[in-house]
């Protein structure tokens, strides 16, 4: 029996029949990604897409998906005429229904398919609904511009690499909270509009109708309300929450994203940090079944600084930086010793041999490539037998620095040396990144690895290298070091902070800190902040107020759920774990928002518009 589609012309005519019929009497007995040889013999009751159509004269072949998979149909007139019948008028992305029997297909196995052991033979046959001609083939590598996947988003969502990413994405969040509840943290949700405060990313406003004139913020993280919870005394927080930041959106950033929340009470680094190891290796095993090995690789901020030019490296490529400033100093060369005697510092990157695997051109090409990290240029060294050094500039480098550089960096017949020269961060950061480009280019880095580490004891505040003006690199609330808090009030640029953050294969996954709960401690903080006490009052007033209350030891951690899920299932893009992104401007193409209001609106909520902007 077939319904969905109403008389009309044509070869064949069908019956019109109610689509809840099919459901009233049919419940789907599997997913598409179901059955197995084991299954022959057995009445099935299916529900999906048309993903292909093939019309073989005799027998008719559909592939029929869902999230779970694809099972193939088969449409014989031996062994349902009317089924067959109907079968003819199947199209792509139709939606159906079926029943039918399990048969194993024998020596004609598709090994491409985890259910191409077997087919149904379609007894019955229901037309839920018809599709249009989708704009662009549903299948996981097709070309298509973008604009247009975005456009019709939920076409997208069918592709079958996508539905992996979520339901993986559902699979985290759901380990997620039950780690956490069995661990005696409790979920608690906090509000989204909040007090304005300035300072920090931009956030997105909402203007309040009952208090004309007044606007709430939408929050760009919970950070002030989980600490009011550690407060009011609930010792062990999480919720995951999204939040909003209105920033231009680069580097895969959206204005709306989700993190993994989470604060406790009376805690120090290395028990926050063992309890979040508990949660990322459950995320892996239950997630992905691959086990840990806790706890995991700690580095400091001056190290990772040093070895690799980033605070968030890839472990994963083995190639490090070395510091040769000191023998540069006096080397002879005088561009080194220039930049040493102005402050600034000489990194070497040693790349192993031969040296041949690195041509001429990628080196020739580094002085572009580090241009943009405003290095001007980019020096480079083949190291030849006796440690001597094929380079433009090797007559001009003392025997006694060659040697002392060759020692620094371990090099040897064979191995190139890159240099840059410039201010501390500046050539670390340049450097850094030359490392990763050369091991993406010599194939270096090592891509069936998971490479985790904690960084720890950044500085507490950063300084304007222009401006010298001071500011929070984490927020206001991290503590410092202990040993360190006698520089808050005479060289705060010195001081160190009790932060950690997450990394993973050089991304940053979280990231967190002990915070400041002594009124004593967070007035100094303030001060070397330069926040007058107006000022304190104006943007956290009602936090200060609470922490004369008896306010626990605390600390905490927030995981970016979004990039967290992008490395798990190893997409390449934020996107494709997102089920409604955003487009670099912000806009969402699907349902074209955002778009202009009326001036009814307008007027209600007492906002005047601009004359050049539109208006509905």
């Amino acid at each position: 029996m077939w319904g969905g589609i109403a008389p009309g012309p044509g070869p064949v005519r069908y019956r019109a029949r109610l689509m809840s019929a099919f459901l009233s009497t049919h419940t789907r007995s599997h997913s598409c990604g179901a059955l197995r040889t084991g299954d022959a013999g057995q009445t099935v009751v299916l529900t999906g897409w048309v993903k292909t159509y093939r019309d073989h004269g005799q027998a008719i072949f559909v592939d029929l998906r869902d999230r779970e998979g694809i099972t193939q149909l088969v449409f014989d007139p031996s062994f349902s005429l009317e089924a067959h019948e109907a079968a003819g008028a199947l199209r792509s992305e139709w939606c159906i229904g079926i029943v039918g029997e399990v048969r194993s297909r024998g020596g004609k196995v598709n090994d491409k398919m985890i259910t191409g052991g077997v087919e149904v033979w379609v007894k019955t046959l229901e037309v839920f609904s018809k599709s249009d001609t989708p704009p662009f083939a549903i299948e996981d590598d097709v070309d298509t511009n973008d604009t247009l996947r975005l456009k019709y988003r939920y076409l997208d969502l069918r592709r079958p690499k996508l539905q992996k990413n979520l339901i993986m994405r559902s699979q985290i969040t759901r380990a997620t909270r039950k780690y956490l509840g069995d661990n005696g943290f409790l979920e608690i949700e906090t509000p989204f509009m909040v007090k304005y405060t300035p300072g920090g990313a931009r956030n997105f406003l909402v203007p309040s109708r009952l208090n004309p004139g007044n606007f709430y913020a939408l929050a760009e993280s919970p950070q002030i309300f989980k600490q009011l919870l550690m407060v009011a005394g609930y010792e062990k927080y999480f919720q995951i929450v999204r939040c909003f930041r209105d920033e231009d959106l680069r580097n895969e950033r959206q204005p709306e994203f989700t993190q993994i929340d989470i604060e406790m009470s009376f805690v120090t680094e290395p028990i926050l940090q063992t309890m979040m190891e508990g949660l990322i290796s459950t995320l892996w095993r239950e997630v992905l079944g691959i086990e840990l090995t806790l706890p995991l690789r700690r580095m400091t901020f001056a190290e990772a600084m040093d070895k690799y030019g980033v605070d968030k490296p890839d472990l994963r490529l083995d190639l490090v930086l070395c510091d040769v400033s000191a023998p540069s100093a006096k080397s002879g060369f005088k561009i080194f010793e220039s930049v040493v005697a102005g402050g600034g510092i000489v990194k070497c990157l040693r790349v192993p041999g031969p040296a041949e695997k690195l041509s001429r051109s990628v080196l020739d090409g580094l002085t572009d490539f580090a241009k943009s990290f405003g290095v001007k240029g980019v020096a480079f060294a083949r190291v030849q037998e006796g440690g001597v050094w094929q380079a433009p500039f090797a007559k001009s480098f003392s025997d006694e620095a060659r040697n002392e550089v060759n020692r620094i960096a371990q090099a040897v017949p064979g191995d190139t040396l890159i240099f840059v020269a410039e201010r501390p961060k500046v050539a670390n950061t340049c450097l850094g990144a030359i490392r990763l480009h050369i091991g993406e280019k010599l194939g270096l880095i090592r891509k069936n690895e998971w490479q985790f580490m904690w960084l720890t004891d950044p500085p507490l505040f950063e300084v304007d290298d222009a401006t010298k003006e001071i500011a929070a690199a984490h927020h206001p609330f991290t503590s410092p070091r202990t040993e360190d808090e006698a520089l808050l009030d005479t060289e705060p640029e010195k001081v160190l902070a009790r932060a950690y953050d997450l990394v993973l294969n050089g991304v940053e996954v979280g990231g967190g800190s002990i915070r400041i709960h002594r009124s004593e401690l967070q007035a100094r903080a303030f001060k070397a902040l330069r926040i007058s006490e107006e000022d304190q009052r104006a943007k956290f007033g009602f936090l200060l107020d609470a922490f004369k209350f008896g306010p626990p030891p605390h600390g905490g951690i927030a995981f970016g759920l979004d990039r967290l899920a992008m490395l798990m299932t190893q997409a390449e893009y934020m996107r494709d774990v997102i089920a409604f992104p955003k487009t670099q401007k912000g806009s969402d193409l699907m349902t074209e928002c955002p778009t202009p209001v009326s001036k009814k609106q307008l007027e209600e909520l007492f906002i005047q518009v601009r004359p050049d902007l539109p208006v509905k």
